[in-house]
């Protein structure tokens, strides 16, 4: 059984990227169950999808990850990685983007939130604790990819280099020309070539 965790800020496409990884592991006949908890989504709200796949063959049963069992957080925001640490399996990966987004609760109070107290926290949450913590530059994948529309599967693309799933880069690209609509589906393809460039993963 493998668990994911995806974790973003409304509009950064969790969403879609949740069902990237779903018919990803569905198209390798793995049982496979999702379910998103939105809140307010549509208002910068934090939004994360619980991906639940039977790669051994198991019965999935339910959708929703308990804590303590992802082995996979992929964060499109640096606090939503913090918030949803909770959910990490000993062992388990954090891929996180680098940009913060400032709430809109931290904008109204004049309050600090940076990118480098983001990742520090996190950093601090993560000593010494059994985890694998990948910190991603977005700024620079979407300067090298040319569109920030492409940022979730850009993401998703670096998740699946680590290693960490039984899924290849290969079944991303045909569960993105199986779910994306005909007209993005060469820049999200020309997206994760260009999250895997060199440059890009130094």
């Amino acid at each position: 059984m493998r668990n994911v965790l995806l974790t973003g800020i409304g509009g950064q496409g969790t969403v879609l990227a949740a069902k990237l990884l779903a018919q990803a592991a569905q198209a390798r006949g793995w049982q496979v169950r999702t379910a998103e908890t939105i809140g307010m989504a549509q208002r910068g709200g934090s939004v994360v999808s619980h991906i639940r796949m039977g790669d051994g063959g198991e019965e999935v049963a339910a959708p929703l990850l308990n804590r303590g069992t992802a082995d996979l957080i992929v964060a499109f925001e640096p606090a939503e990685a913090a918030r949803c640490l909770p959910y990490l399996a000993p062992g388990g990966t954090v891929v996180t983007a680098t940009t913060a987004v400032q709430p809109i609760t931290a904008a109204l109070s004049g309050s600090g939130y940076s990118s480098q107290g983001a990742l520090d926290g996190l950093r601090a949450a993560l000593d010494g604790v059994s985890a694998r913590l990948v910190v991603v530059d977005d700024a620079a994948l979407v300067a090298a990819a040319g569109t920030r529309k492409a940022l979730n599967v850009m993401l998703l693309a670096r998740a699946l280099d680590t290693g960490c799933l039984p899924l290849t880069l290969d079944d991303l690209r045909a569960a993105v020309r199986a779910c994306v609509k005909p007209r993005f589906i060469d820049m999200n393809l020309a997206a994760i070539d260009a999250a895997l460039a060199p440059a890009q993963r130094s």
